[in-house]
């Protein structure tokens, strides 16, 4: 993150306390000065007041609620937001009047920036763009990549796609854009060395949820090839042996593969010797995610000017 001369409040909070970057929503909202001091504690605020560049949105207001339940709602300001020393003048800012506990207690992050597309943001009664929409005709490129790391610092780059983080090509798919995500089809699967089988899955690439979320067709089919695996009613999920070697995971991108590796998919341990997988069930949730267990094997390519998305081995 770098600063411009005048720093408004939300950019120290940028460079400060970094926010969550959220390929699965389209609400850019912070802690802030209206968010109650109890649940404001430990974070970064941004208070509209003290920034000579904010504007309040008149009768605007925002609600959000994410898969796992966590929510946040409040007001709108319009504001000059810079990332990675690149500015976006009035671009909205929803400012947190009211935050879920789960967001409370994560004090690593003070606020979202959401990064899917334009039509799933929730301000009424009339939406506003995401940082990137405003950003994409102002860059070299409509695009940006992710590029996450298993149990490292990852990146996002704006407005190019540096190659060299990938061992393989990009292969694109055309997104649906019909929900607001980016969602894509994948058309098969694989699971460690055997032979690929045909299965449609819609999905959506979804740097805000942790784990691979897929149907139980493919997730009961992995764990049936993992000698120690059971469901967990407890942990809600299939859990095993951490000594136990998993099998990869591959499912298509257009006429390529992506492969998970199964180290990737041994997510986290239970106990001192039971783990929680990172591939589990999408029942209930009506689309699969394709989130940082599956992102971290592939830089990812989201291109806004062209509607699609890209996967290339990593």
């Amino acid at each position: 993150m770098m600063s411009t001369s005048p720093t408004s409040p939300l950019e120290l909070l940028l460079r400060s306390s970094p926010l969550d970057f959220d390929t699965g929503s389209s609400d850019l909202w912070v802690f802030s000065s209206e968010t109650p001091s109890s649940s404001a504690r430990g974070h970064t605020i941004y208070t509209p007041s003290k920034s000579s560049t904010s504007k309040k949105v008149s009768g605007a207001s925002w609600s959000i609620t994410y898969g796992d339940n966590s929510s946040s709602s409040g007001d709108v300001y319009t504001d000059t937001v810079t990332i990675g020393g690149f500015s976006v003048t009035g671009q909205a800012v929803e400012s947190a009047t009211k935050v879920s506990t789960q967001f409370v207690q994560d004090t690593s992050n003070s606020g979202l920036v959401g990064l899917a597309l334009d039509s799933g943001n929730t301000v009424k009664p009339t939406k506003q763009k995401t940082w990137f929409s405003n950003a994409s005709s102002h860059l070299a490129q409509p695009v940006f990549t992710a590029d996450l790391n298993h149990q490292a610092d990852g990146s996002y780059n704006f407005g190019f796609i540096d190659t060299t983080l990938a061992s393989g090509p990009i292969t694109y798919v055309p997104i649906s854009t019909g929900n607001g995500f980016w969602e894509f089809t994948s058309a098969s699967y694989a699971i460690g060395g055997g032979s690929s089988k045909k299965h449609s899955t819609d999905g959506i690439a979804d740097t805000g949820t942790t784990l691979l979320l897929l149907d139980d067709t493919i997730v009961d089919a992995y764990y049936n090839q993992v000698e120690s695996a059971q469901y967990d009613d407890s942990q809600e999920g299939y859990t095993f042996d951490c000594s136990e070697d998993l099998p990869s995971f591959s499912f298509a991108v257009g006429s390529s593969t992506i492969t998970v590796p199964g180290s990737l998919i041994n997510f986290a341990p239970v106990d001192g010797n039971t783990c929680f997988g990172g591939l589990q069930s999408d029942d209930g949730i009506g689309i699969s995610i394709f989130g940082d267990v599956a992102i971290k094997a592939a830089l990812v390519v989201f291109d806004l000017g062209n509607k699609r998305l890209g996967w290339a081995q990593k």
